[in-house]
């Protein structure tokens, strides 16, 4: 196949499966090494010690690079080196191909090159910056309550994160190939990509929450076998997986601001999402409503930000250049 041919000439259902499978399974994989610390914790059918644990797991993300200093964080360190060494390989195999290369005897990035890394770079390290933030809240606003509500709100912070990581891998495979057309005027292709990855994003947020429902009992029961515990956590994911369709189309449209090259843009939603809307509701709300209210924050807060987001959309998409004739 020519290395264009994804790009440019290969239906759209195809490219996008060539492009999103790769980056969802990837997604998933992070998400079960993140929860397998919830798992093993859970077998011991302590709610005191998963309420500890949830605690320090936001921290813990948010600061791991310190924490391989500080010896803690072994067989991350252990993990990331492997990762980094294929990395390098990878690069030394493709060494002489002109497409992509790392060889700096072909020539060292230009500063708009840079600045363009950045602007798309920027945006995506604030984003994970705030959406761990927003689950420190979380957790803050919960432990005033008791030590279970902590203990079923850590187990529900990683069971939700299931369909919603398949959306963020949709979302970023879908990226390359908005970029590759919006940067070559192909906007009916481009076009074509968006329509087919929202709505793959939104069947799978309606699977998501239909399987929640229904089988909530037995997903919280794999992590823990303590009955209040599994009683509080079901209600807790059947109220925040409500929100799931919501928050894909806020992560959707800041991607896809990103593949169109629009980094303030994307900064912008991703600030507007958590720093503006969630992180001061899940307050005012808890304030007001209580434990409820914190559950409830994303369906509302997501709601508002989706409108936002539609309004920037219709308002500052790539708009197709005429063609002289």
């Amino acid at each position: 196949m020519d290395k264009n041919e994804v790009f440019e000439s290969l239906p759209v259902p195809a490219a996008l499966r060539r492009m999103i499978l790769p980056s969802a399974i990837s997604q998933i994989i992070i998400l079960i090494y993140n929860m397998a610390d919830t798992f093993y914790i859970g077998r011991t059918n302590n709610p005191y010690m998963l309420a500890g644990a949830s605690l320090i797991l936001s921290v813990f993300n948010m600061l791991l690079c310190l924490a391989s200093l500080a010896g803690v964080g072994g067989g991350t360190l252990i993990s990331n080196c492997v990762a980094c060494l294929y990395f390098l390989l990878t690069l030394w195999h493709i060494r002489d191909r002109r497409l992509l290369t790392a060889d700096p005897r072909v020539g060292l990035p230009r500063a708009k090159n840079i600045r363009a890394v950045f602007s798309v770079g920027i945006p995506s390290a604030t984003t994970n910056f705030l959406f761990d933030l927003d689950y420190m809240v979380v957790d803050k606003l919960m432990v005033s309550y008791n030590e279970v509500a902590l203990a079923a709100i850590g187990i529900v912070l990683k069971v939700e994160r299931l369909p919603l990581n398949t959306g963020i891998g949709i979302c970023q495979g879908m990226v390359p190939l908005i970029a590759y057309n919006c940067g070559a005027g192909n906007h009916k292709r481009m076009n074509q990509v968006i329509r087919l990855s929202l709505a793959t994003g939104l069947v799978v947020a309606a699977v998501s929450i239909l399987l929640y429902q229904l089988f909530a009992p037995w997903i919280i029961g794999v992590f823990i076998a303590d009955g209040p515990t599994i009683s509080l956590a079901v209600t807790f994911i059947r109220i925040r997986i409500l929100a799931t369709p919501l928050m894909f189309l806020c992560f959707f449209t800041l991607y896809m601001f990103q593949g169109f090259g629009k980094g303030g843009i994307a900064l912008f939603l991703g600030i507007v999402r958590w720093a503006v809307f969630n992180i001061p509701m899940l307050y005012l709300l808890n304030h007001f409503v209580g434990m409820y209210g914190i559950l409830w924050t994303p369906a509302i807060a997501d709601g508002i930000t989706v409108l936002i987001s539609l309004y920037v959309y219709l308002t500052r998409r790539p708009k197709p250049v005429p063609r002289k004739s």
